[in-house]
């Protein structure tokens, strides 16, 4: 592949990371914005999208570890889960595309699960949980990698992020720290596979 090729073949990718990315924000805004709008039921619990939420330990809850990720409790709520959401989904991605989904499903399910099991009585919403597993991803992946270049993106990450670890304390109040918590367990985990799965050249 010459230099031409390379940068089309980089900006492709690039432009590739960018349609996902937004793709996701976009579908997170529509929903909030119809559930606002139109089903008026965003900010009470009582109706709308957010009765989809995760409703731990009864069996209808469970359809919110599908749902959650792309649900929130207003627009403060979504506002606040936007930019993270870009920024460390696009440093997870940044080395390779496939590591967004991966990181991305792992983390859902985990934190879902882990939400379903142990949270508090209520509805839980949002994608922190998902956020919090990049954060946890992108933390680990020094360790498990071992490289110059992945160590370099921990301590990048940490600097830039490091003080949303508080979010995994159950001291926070009004917000799903289970979620938070099992997130990021969840992206350790990922950091884990991936090394693993690039060590035996996958």
């Amino acid at each position: 592949m010459n230099g031409k090729q390379q940068e089309r073949s980089i900006a492709a990718e690039f432009q590739l990371q960018i349609l996902i990315l937004m793709s996701c924000v976009v579908l997170a805004w529509g929903l909030e914005l119809f559930d606002l709008l139109i089903l008026k039921g965003g900010y009470n619990f009582r109706g709308g999208l957010d009765q989809f939420g995760i409703i731990p330990r009864h069996l209808i809850g469970l359809r919110g570890i599908l749902f959650a990720p792309f649900l929130h409790s207003g627009l403060g709520h979504l506002i606040g889960n936007t930019v993270p959401f870009l920024v460390l989904g696009w440093l997870v991605m940044l080395r390779e595309t496939r590591d967004f989904f991966v990181v991305s499903i792992l983390s859902a399910l985990v934190s879902g699960l882990g939400t379903w099991l142990f949270g508090a009585t209520g509805i839980h919403l949002g994608a922190s949980g998902v956020i919090f597993g990049y954060l946890g991803y992108l933390l680990a992946r020094g360790y498990f990698e071992r490289s110059v270049t992945a160590i370099a993106m921990s301590l990048f990450v940490g600097t830039l992020y490091g003080s949303l670890i508080w979010g995994l304390s159950p001291l926070q109040q009004g917000v799903s720290w289970e979620g938070h918590l099992f997130g990021f367990l969840g992206g350790i985990l990922s950091a884990k596979l991936l090394a693993d799965d690039k060590r035996a050249g996958g």
